[in-house]
């Protein structure tokens, strides 16, 4: 903020980045309360209890490795699917290439419900159980996104005659892609998959209309959800809301960090 800000703007300022964390303020402060069943104000009393209480919750861990695997494996499909499609949108001129550029990105811009409804409606009509593939698939939807806006823009500003040379110098394709095109990728790729797991690790509307029913397609955010419908013990919900707040930030964090400067982060507003 300018040193020379008026007062007014100044407050407003101050007014909505408080309006905008407080929120997670007040979540990281319920973690410690002593009281278990109500969100009294102020706290009656601190405590750092309620980590080992979720620590030794049996029923956290499942949703929590199920959130890890399918974030895993929804980036890595997202990079390659993601890479592949940069490459040929940025290297190649064909009719109806804006349009078919604007599909690849809808899935970022639709509201996650409806892209939730399609998918589950395709996955009945297709007779796919519903599982952590499912999860997986639907969280692939968005994460290539992400990858793509990321990869596509470093392809745009890598100059084609490089390639060129290298071909050229009598490298094959694999030694150009070692050599050429992952140095230049490298940062923007990283920063890509970093951006896609922290979206699918908090995900929850496409995560809902893509789980089963059973207890071991429930994501750690889909059983947030089921313990602030029924609660049982409130702080350990704000616990395990700090872990998933860690897990998203510090990704998004350090892919700020690798592109800052350059224009790879677009698409990130899922």
């Amino acid at each position: 903020m300018r040193s020379d800000a008026s007062p007014g703007l100044k407050i407003a300022a101050i007014g909505g980045l408080l309006f905008l964390h407080l929120p997670i303020l007040l979540i990281f402060l319920y973690a410690f309360t002593t009281e278990e069943r109500t969100y009294q104000f102020p706290p009656p009393g601190l405590t750092t209890e309620w980590f080992a209480v979720a620590w030794n919750r049996e029923d956290i861990w499942p949703p929590l490795w199920l959130s890890l695997k399918v974030a895993a494996i929804a980036t890595l499909l997202a990079m390659i699917l993601g890479t592949l499609v940069a490459a040929a949108m940025s290297r190649a001129k064909f009719f109806g290439r804006e349009q078919i550029s604007l599909l690849i990105i809808l899935p970022i811009a639709l509201p996650g419900i409806i892209t939730g409804m399609s998918l589950r409606s395709a996955f009945s009509i297709l007779d796919i159980p519903f599982s952590m593939w499912t999860i997986m698939l639907g969280h692939a939807t968005f994460c290539i996104v992400i990858v793509y806006n990321n990869a596509v823009a470093r392809f745009r500003r890598l100059s084609g005659g490089v390639l060129e040379a290298s071909a050229d110098l009598g490298a094959n394709a694999f030694q150009t892609f070692r050599h050429i095109l992952l140095p230049n990728l490298g940062s923007a790729l990283l920063a890509g998959g970093m951006l896609a797991f922290a979206l699918s690790f908090d995900e929850v509307i496409v995560t809902t209309f893509t789980a089963g029913t059973g207890v071991d397609a429930k994501t750690l955010p889909i059983w947030m959800l089921d313990e602030l419908i029924r609660p049982r013990q409130r702080p350990v919900t704000n616990v395990v809301a700090i872990v998933v707040f860690a897990a998203t930030f510090f990704p998004i964090l350090i892919a700020y960090y690798l592109t800052r400067g350059g224009s790879e982060t677009a698409g990130g507003g899922k």
